[in-house]
């Protein structure tokens, strides 16, 4: 049984990763994250997000085509690597995920209502994902910095999916990090009405 760690480990101590301990991140592992991820709240249960997890040596090297220099060391050397995908459909599913009313019609005024409502919810569960992955003792270390058209045909040619951000999972190595970055305060950020 895995010890979760507390909410001020996953934020106050979490951070982003570039290095990693050579060690594996079991299957088992991913699976149990989702099957908490599943239960975060998205728009109308819409649940866009799609998760290709890039581990074996031969898809890392597709991998490393698609990305910026900067990228491609910590990717490469990272035991897993989480493509968080958008379903640009997810509403097709909204019968089973949304059963007491139609809610298809909410998310397909237009294109862009459609892309918008997609993005945000997958974001919301990619960010769901990471805070468990950092729970269950992981190490994130989510990035841009590749080349979107690319991954997508690569990753996810003929389907209705489309790339939203990447992030390399695995146990980081901690000597190798700078310090910590600035954050703003409360008051900076937050106003009441």
């Amino acid at each position: 049984m895995m010890t979760l760690k507390s909410v001020c480990e996953v934020f106050e101590d979490g951070r982003s990763f570039s290095f990693w301990k050579d060690k594996p991140v079991e299957d088992l592992v991913l699976k149990s994250i989702y099957d908490k991820v599943k239960w975060g709240a998205t728009s109308a249960n819409c649940s866009p997000i799609r998760v290709l997890f890039v581990k074996s040596t031969e898809q890392k090297e597709k991998l490393k085509s698609c990305l910026y220099d900067g990228n491609i060391e910590k990717t490469m050397t990272a035991p897993v690597t989480a493509l968080f995908a958008t379903d640009m459909k997810y509403y097709e599913k909204l019968d089973f995920l949304f059963p007491p009313v139609d809610a298809k019609p909410w998310f397909t005024q237009s294109e862009k209502d459609t892309f918008v409502h997609g993005l945000r919810n997958s974001s919301l569960q990619a960010a769901y994902f990471m805070t468990v992955a950092r729970a269950y003792g992981l190490d994130c270390g989510p990035m841009s910095g590749y080349m979107e058209d690319k991954v997508n045909e690569t990753f996810f040619g003929g389907t209705d999916l489309k790339i939203n951000f990447m992030c390399n999972l695995g146990y980081g190595d901690s000597e190798k990090l700078h310090d910590r970055l600035p954050r703003f305060s409360f008051e900076e950020v937050c106003s009441f009405v």
